[in-house]
């Protein structure tokens, strides 16, 4: 088996048998979705098959979505426009990553992780709309169907948990009693999803957030105090408004120390580090450092920072 790409602007992929053909058992294998009868799979596939040859080819499939795209054009443009941007990145990535310093390595990876969340994020959205469309014709329909060709059910329970799951919600959020009543509307539930990645949008658009990069060599006798001065520091530090998020990293083998910031704008870590804390941390640094520290600093979108409550 292999993917075609049909010929067809539309861009759309399907799963064909090496002659380049689909019979009926072939197309309702692929296709069936659990909520077609056979006999509806029959009627579509006729509906398809234009050439009246019990078969498919490219043409026909593509000559037949092309006509109900709509807004889905845009959206497999997009997705095809995302998978080189993905692929051009990532050849980047390969190439420069073992030459980069330790900060520039630090963000790639950190690029490469919120990258994977918002793609898992979009997966389980469009999953539960999947869910959502076939549980709803179902109930449309008259009487439970037997699903053809399908091995897994979709059961409305089975919804709710993915729901649950992906939007993050408490056992005493509203949204999720509606759910569990059965007087859930499926409409509001795109609407939510909708307005909440709008809201997320809106508030990092035109923003960018500052990570700073401190290397930090302690003389091997001061490493307790360090420690303590150090754990003391970071505990002030996160308490700080506009601080996302600090991290450290000990050098394997050596006493050296490095400590990643991220902070929501400059001038919130300029005010950082005119704090008290702050400034006892940097003295204490003179008895207990083996050279002065260097700092580097680097701002990235906002809109790459995904944060875990959202």
């Amino acid at each position: 088996m292999k993917w075609l790409s049909g010929h067809c602007p539309d861009r759309i992929c399907v799963l064909f048998p090496d002659d380049g053909k689909l019979s009926f058992d072939e197309f309702r294998s692929y296709f069936s979705d659990g909520v077609l009868t056979a006999e509806e799979l029959k009627e579509l596939f006729h509906t398809i098959d234009t050439h009246n040859t019990d078969n498919l080819d490219t043409d026909e499939l593509c000559e037949y979505f092309s006509q109900h795209l709509g807004e889905y054009e845009n959206v497999l443009a997009a997705l095809e426009d995302l998978n080189m941007s993905i692929l051009k990145a990532m050849d980047k990535t390969k190439k420069d990553y073992q030459e980069s310093t330790h900060l520039e390595q630090f963000v790639t990876r950190f690029l490469l992780k919120e990258t994977t969340n918002q793609l898992h994020s979009l997966q389980s959205s469009l999953e539960c709309a999947m869910e959502t469309t076939a549980e709803q014709t179902r109930q449309e329909k008259q009487g439970p169907l037997k699903p053809e060709g399908l091995s897994i059910q979709w059961s409305g329970r089975r919804s709710n948990r993915r729901l649950q799951r992906n939007s993050s919600l408490s056992p005493n959020n509203p949204l999720l009693s509606l759910v569990n009543s059965g007087v859930y509307d499926e409409d509001s539930q795109w609407m939510i999803q909708v307005n909440r990645l709008q809201k997320l949008i809106d508030r990092l658009e035109q923003k960018h957030i500052l990570i700073v990069q401190r290397q930090l060599s302690v003389l091997e006798e001061e490493l307790e105090e360090f420690r303590l001065a150090l754990r003391q520091y970071m505990d002030c530090a996160c308490a700080q408004t506009g601080c996302l998020h600090i991290a450290v990293q000990r050098l394997a083998n050596e006493s050296r120390f490095i400590l990643y910031e991220f902070w929501e704008h400059n001038n919130v870590w300029k005010n950082h580090l005119q704090t008290n804390y702050s400034k006892t941390f940097q003295r204490g640094n003179v008895d207990f450092l083996e050279t002065p520290e260097n700092i580097t600093t680097m701002l990235v979108p906002a809109s790459w920072w995904v944060l875990n409550n959202n």
